[in-house]
C-alpha cells in the first residue's frame, strides 16, 4: 500500500462512520462503539505501516578484474619511476620505503598508460580506463543477475578525481541505452568512502520509488591522478592506489527477496569536516612547482581513529547486545562520575558481526583499526589480502573484501557483514548487511575477482 494513500483511506473510513452514526438509532450504539474501536485500530495499523522502513535488498555485486598485461610489480613500478625522469633519487628511495611497508603484493593493477616508458597520461587514456573498469563490472553484473538495462530505475556512479564532461553517469546511460526517465547521480570528490555514500543515497531513493532497481558503480581513476613531482606528502597515493571498480545491484521489490544475497540492516555516516585538520588531512592541491596531486599528512591515522569513535557512538546502540552496552555504560560512569582511572570499556563488536570489511586504505590504517577494536587476524584477513592482491582501489575496496569473504565460503544465512569506509573530508561510514541465505563459495565465477586465486590466500605479508 503506497504511503500517500493511507491518510486518504483513513479519512474516508472516518466519514463513513460519521454518516452511519448520524443515520443510526440509539439501539445501535453498542455496535457503533465496536465499529469505532475497530476503525481506530485499523487507523493505527495504517500509520505504523506507513512509517515502517521498506527493505532494501542487495541482489548481487561484481568487481572488475583487469587483464594480466596491467599487472604492476614493485620492480616494474620502480623501473617506471626511474625511466620517467620525473623523480629525484631521494624521491625514488622514499617511494621504495613506502611500497616495501605498504602490504601490497606484485599482482596489483595499474592503468596501461603508466606501464609505458615514459608514462603518457591523457584524457583519452583516462576515458579508456573508466570505460574498461565500469563497463567490465556492469557487464558481469547484468550477466549474473539476468537484470536488463531497461529495468534500472536509479543509477549512481561515484569517482572522486576524474570528472569529465559529459559525466561518467552520462557515459553509462549512453553505453547501455538506459531509459530516459532514469534517476542518475554522479558523485565526485567524496574520497574512499564514496561507495558507502552511494549506498545511502540509493537506499533513500529506493524508499521513495517503489518496485524498482538501483545500480551503483564505485570506482576511481588512476590515469590522471598520478603525482609527477617530488613533494613527499603527495607521493603516498602513487604507491598505494591501484585500478579497480565494482557494480552493485539493489532492489526494493518484494519478489527479489528470495534471490537476493543480503538485506541492508544499518547505515551510519559521520562527517568531521568542520575541523581544519580532518578537512585537510587528505587534500588535493598543487605543490610549490604547480604540479597537482593529493597530499596525505601524518595525522591521517589519528583523524581516522577519532572519526571511527564518533561513528561507533551512533552504530553501537543499533547493533550491540544489551550486556555489551551495560559494560560500556558502567566503565563510562566510573570514569566520569567516580573519577576512576579504569579505561572505558571497548565493546566487543565480534558479538555483533561475523565478517569485517575494513577499507584497505593502507597497512597502518588496518593495524590501527585492528588494535582499536580488538579484532583477530582472521577478522582482518579480507582487508589485508585485498590490499596485497589489488592494492587500495579506493571506494570499491569494500567490495573486493566482500568478494573474498564469499569466495572463501564463509557467509552463512543470518550472518552480519560490517563494511567500514574512511574518506577525505574527513568521513567515516558504516554499512551493515544481513545474509538472507548461505552463499556457496562456488556459486558464481562471474564478477568475483578472486575465483582463480583465492586458494593461494591467505599469504604471509612481510
Amino acid at each position: 500500500m503506497a504511503d500517500h494513500k493511507l491518510p486518504i483511506l483513513v479519512m474516508v473510513l472516518v466519514q463513513l462512520f460519521q454518516i452511519q452514526l448520524a443515520r443510526s438509532e440509539n439501539r445501535y450504539f453498542p455496535s457503533l462503539y465496536i465499529q469505532a474501536g475497530l476503525l481506530f485500530v485499523f487507523a493505527i495499523f495504517c500509520v505504523c505501516w506507513s512509517k515502517r522502513s521498506k527493505p532494501v535488498y542487495l541482489v548481487d555485486f561484481s568487481c572488475f578484474k583487469p587483464g594480466d598485461d596491467c599487472k604492476i610489480s614493485s620492480e616494474t613500478f620502480f623501473n617506471m619511476a626511474k625511466a620517467s625522469g620525473l623523480y629525484s633519487d631521494e624521491t625514488i628511495q622514499f617511494m621504495t620505503r613506502i611500497l616495501n611497508r605498504s602490504g601490497l603484493g606484485d599482482d596489483t593493477y595499474a592503468p596501461r598508460c603508466m606501464l609505458t616508458s615514459p608514462p603518457r597520461p591523457s584524457m583519452a587514456e583516462a576515458r579508456y580506463e573508466a570505460e574498461s573498469v565500469v563497463f567490465g563490472a556492469i557487464n558481469s553484473l547484468f550477466r549474473k543477475t539476468g537484470v536488463k538495462p531497461e529495468d534500472i530505475g536509479i543509477f549512481i556512479v561515484n569517482c572522486s578525481l576524474f570528472n569529465p564532461n559529459p559525466s561518467l553517469s552520462a557515459m553509462i546511460v549512453n553505453r547501455y541505452n538506459l531509459r530516459s526517465n532514469i534517476k542518475t547521480y554522479n558523485l565526485s570528490g567524496m574520497g574512499c568512502s564514496a561507495g558507502a555514500i552511494s549506498i545511502d543515497l540509493s537506499k533513500n531513493l529506493l524508499r521513495a520509488n517503489p518496485n524498482t532497481y538501483a545500480l551503483v558503480v564505485s570506482t576511481e581513476n588512476m590515469t590522471l591522478s598520478m603525482y609527477r613531482g617530488n613533494d613527499r606528502s603527495m607521493l603516498v597515493p602513487n604507491c598505494l592506489f591501484r585500478v579497480g571498480g565494482a557494480a552493485i545491484l539493489l532492489s526494493n521489490r518484494s519478489q527479489d527477496r528470495s534471490r537476493s544475497k543480503y538485506e541492508l540492516d544499518h547505515l551510519v555516516r559521520v562527517h568531521k569536516g568542520a575541523g581544519d585538520i580532518p578537512y585537510t588531512c587528505a587534500y588535493q592541491r598543487e605543490d610549490e612547482k604547480g604540479i597537482l596531486g593529493v597530499s596525505i599528512v601524518k595525522e591521517l591515522t589519528f583523524v581516522a581513529g577519532d572519526a571511527l569513535k564518533t561513528n561507533l557512538t551512533s552504530l553501537g546502540p543499533l547493533v550491540l547486545p544489551l550486556l555489551e552496552k551495560l559494560r560500556f555504560i558502567e566503565s563510562f560512569l566510573k570514569r566520569k562520575i567516580f573519577r576512576s582511572r579504569v579505561e572505558v570499556y571497548v565493546p566487543n563488536f565480534k558479538r555483533c558481526f561475523e565478517h569485517f570489511c575494513i577499507h584497505a586504505g593502507g597497512r597502518a590504517l588496518l593495524d590501527a583499526v585492528q588494535k582499536g577494536l580488538g579484532l583477530s587476524e582472521w577478522d582482518l584477513e579480507p582487508s589485508r589480502m585485498t590490499l596485497h592482491r589489488f592494492g587500495n582501489t579506493s571506494s570499491s575496496s569494500l567490495w573486493y573484501e566482500f568478494a573474498y569473504t564469499e569466495a572463501k565460503g564463509r557467509v552463512g544465512r543470518g550472518d552480519r557483514v560490517w563494511q567500514l569506509a574512511f574518506g577525505s573530508g574527513f568521513k567515516c561510514n558504516s554499512i551493515v548487511w544481513r545474509a538472507l541465505r548461505t552463499i556457496p563459495a562456488d556459486e558464481s565465477s562471474l564478477g568475483n575477482p578472486w575465483v582463480d586465486s583465492v586458494h593461494k590466500y591467505p599469504v604471509q605479508v612481510p
